[in-house]
């Protein structure tokens, strides 16, 4: 039996919408498909998000209180499905979604797994936040990641010769969801727009329709501004298109220093950085941590946030 079929059948004999951890409690209890205890659940997780991604007819799911349940469609007329749908459409309508600023936390952890150093800017927290014509002048994540040379020499060398090649500094625009041709253009362009003073843009999406993947990528080969998908779980996302490379433009770094503190803050605290003293390097990257956004990085901690901001969470 393959773990497909496995998982059919425990839908089957659960005869009801089920987690993946139910799903794969199933199994394992009714020795449906041997597994060799390396991640199990995640691959019965990403399995069932197969179903869907593929448009398997047998397989539909539910989102309820942050999490998905998966059920055979053939059992569909089910009192319980139905009521679990009509309770879902209650919540909906009853409920306020999860914000934009609420896929944050999980796209900063995203960023620390890469080593990359993450602060939001408010846009409410700068002096032209009223200002219609600065609307797209402010990143929503500014990021910097520094060059990790093996050798001590090296670092140093680089450090002096070449101490703008020591980091790459990062902007990214986060959104929630872009489903349309024209929300993408927009999307993209405030990006454009946003991202021009940085070495490297970046437009993050955690919904990004499928079908809008071949325009992603006319406009990336025009413009350079690299697309990440963010996932529930976010050491799972993916760099759809990579961004363009380019020097920094330090007049509107200045622009931008002027109009908004924590900008100005975390910019100043990467120019401590690359002119610290090896003895108080450590230092200056304590203190820069200290200012970056919180993050998570135990799998568990991101579930139990994904569940109180009604995020849905699955793992694929």
């Amino acid at each position: 039996m393959t773990i497909k079929e496995a998982i059919i059948e425990a839908l089957e004999n659960l005869a009801k919408p089920m987690g993946y951890n139910e799903v794969t409690k199933y199994i394992l209890d009714n020795n449906l498909y041997q597994s060799n205890g390396v991640n199990f659940n995640s691959i019965v997780a990403s399995r069932l998000g197969s179903f869907i991604r593929n448009n398997d007819t047998r397989v539909g799911r539910i989102g309820t209180d942050g999490f998905y349940r998966y059920y055979l469609t053939k059992n569909e007329v089910s009192n319980e499905i139905i009521e679990i749908k009509e309770k879902s459409e209650v919540k909906k309508s009853s409920k306020a979604d999860f914000t934009e600023r609420d896929l944050h936390p999980l796209f900063v952890s995203y960023l620390k797994s890469k080593g990359i150093y993450a602060k939001t800017i408010l846009h409410e927290e700068s002096k032209s936040s009223k200002d219609d014509t600065q609307k797209w002048a402010h990143p929503d994540i500014v990021g910097v990641k520094f060059v990790q040379l093996k050798s001590d020499v090296s670092a140093k060398l680089l450090k002096t010769l070449e101490k703008k090649d020591s980091c790459e500094i990062v902007s990214y625009e986060l959104k929630k969801e872009i489903s349309t041709d024209t929300e993408l253009k927009k999307c993209y362009f405030q990006a454009v727009s946003n991202s021009s003073w940085a070495n490297r843009g970046y437009l993050v999406a955690f919904e990004i329709a499928d079908y809008l993947k071949e325009e992603m990528e006319r406009l990336n080969n025009a413009f350079g501004i690299g697309v990440i998908k963010l996932h529930a779980n976010p050491f799972e996302s993916q760099i759809l298109f990579q961004s363009t490379y380019r020097n920094l433009d330090y007049q509107t770094i200045d622009k931008l220093c002027h109009i908004n503190a924590k900008y100005r803050e975390f910019m100043g605290q990467i120019e401590k950085i690359l002119n610290a003293d090896e003895r108080y390097l450590d230092a200056s990257f304590m203190e820069l941590r200290g200012k970056c956004d919180p993050f998570y990085e135990k799998d568990e901690d991101i579930e139990r946030y994904c569940f109180t901001k009604k995020i849905p969470f699955e793992q694929e």
